[in-house]
């Protein structure tokens, strides 16, 4: 399944579990005092929703358990006596609650998928969590304040530029392609505000692909600040892998604001070339006059093996909704001779956040990260 596919439904999921759940919340307070057919069948009808949507529900708060609970217990009185009530017009002995053959209400299907379903969601978590989707990339993007991080995104993401400066705590964004009949989604994590929290920024740098690097040409400490990210990078990665060998690592190294007068430039280009070598692609570039930006695009394409098309000037900018409706175009029209035009477009989607700290450590030590937990355990690798 494609990545945007699976956005869909999640999407889709979301809005529909919120609606389940808050029916059930609404109906819970009714249940406390009285009887009633339709709050019974409210119930009903919100747990095969949250049933059919498959809802993280591990993440409900302790109140929201607590509704459960109330709404359980009060459904499971009014049952026992309709069942006495039917047993004595029947004439027929009383069956016990624990009758195995009973059916199980509404809301004890509820419970059960909120109490016991953790194996149910750890198997989730190992197919849907335990490895990216093929077409998926992160871009982390590390480097001193007020360098110009920021607006170098907004190029790529919007193609505009702000001069007011807004310090940066922490931007998470996704765009979405369709590029010669193929999904992309890539991730862009602006790691700026985890200067200060080395383990969170370890941790950003282990899910990475691809790794913007960004200095300021008038600022040499910002310089030096990137020396050192790019080292950590080498280390993380080495210590993930298991290995005492360099890997190459996808990075971009921006040396910005270029359009400064010369008098000004701190940092010689040839210091730059002597302290990463030929494993970083560098460019002298400039957010505000948007120079060498392209190459700097292209360049994140072809290191994090993605289309060229991926860089702004190279596809159609859509809303989220043209982009959905025009790949379910697309893909009814596939195999097709008289298919729509495939011309690459892409999508910034607008409701993205970061997934979650054990989301990504999930990512980072794999579908097989938790076996064999009678062995001594290794050092973590995020400290």
């Amino acid at each position: 399944m494609s990545p945007v596919m699976e956005l869909d439904q999640s999407v889709t999921a979301a809005l529909v579990s919120q609606n389940a759940l808050q029916v059930i919340q609404h109906t819970s307070c009714e249940l406390a005092g009285a009887s009633s057919p339709g709050v019974l069948l409210a119930c009903k009808n919100a747990t095969q929703r949250l049933g059919a949507t498959g809802l993280k529900l591990s993440t409900f708060s302790k109140a929201g358990m607590g509704v459960l609970k109330l709404a359980t217990t009060q459904l499971k009185h009014q049952e026992k006596k309709a069942r006495v009530v039917r047993a004595s017009s029947m004439g027929k002995p009383h069956l016990s609650s624990d009758n195995s053959q009973c059916k199980k209400s509404p809301l004890d299907q509820l419970t059960a998928l909120v109490m016991h379903g953790h194996a149910r969601l750890q198997q989730l978590g190992k197919d849907q969590y335990g490895t990216k989707p093929q077409n998926c990339r992160r871009i982390v993007v590390l480097g001193a304040p007020r360098v110009g991080k920021t607006s170098i995104l907004r190029r790529f993401l919007r193609e505009d530029f702000e001069e007011r400066y807004e310090p940066t705590c922490e931007d998470f964004h996704r765009k979405l392609y369709h590029i010669r009949g193929e999904t992309y989604q890539i991730d862009i994590l602006d790691a700026s505000g985890e200067r200060s929290f080395p383990a969170k920024r370890r941790l950003s740098i282990l899910t990475g692909d691809i790794f913007l690097l960004v200095f300021s040409l008038d600022d040499r400490s910002s310089f030096e600040e990137v020396r050192a990210l790019h080292e950590e990078i080498l280390s993380a990665k080495m210590a993930l892998h298991r290995t005492k060998h360099k890997l190459c690592v996808p990075t971009v190294i921006c040396a910005n604001k270029v359009d400064l007068p010369s008098e000004q430039h701190a940092v010689l280009r040839t210091e730059v070339l002597r302290a990463f070598g030929n494993g970083c692609a560098l460019f002298e570039t400039s957010a505000k006059d948007s120079v060498n930006l392209e190459q700097v695009f292209e360049g994140l394409a072809r290191r994090g093996g993605l289309p060229l098309e991926t860089g702004p000037s190279q596809h159609h900018k859509v809303s989220i909704k043209s982009y959905q409706a025009l790949r379910a175009a697309r893909q009814a029209d596939k195999g097709c001779k008289g298919a729509v035009c495939d011309a690459p477009c892409g999508a910034l989607y607008p409701l993205a956040r970061r997934p979650s700290f054990g989301t990504d450590l999930r990512l980072v030590l794999g579908p097989d990260g938790n076996r064999k937990q009678s062995k001594a355990l290794d050092k973590c690798q995020i400290q």
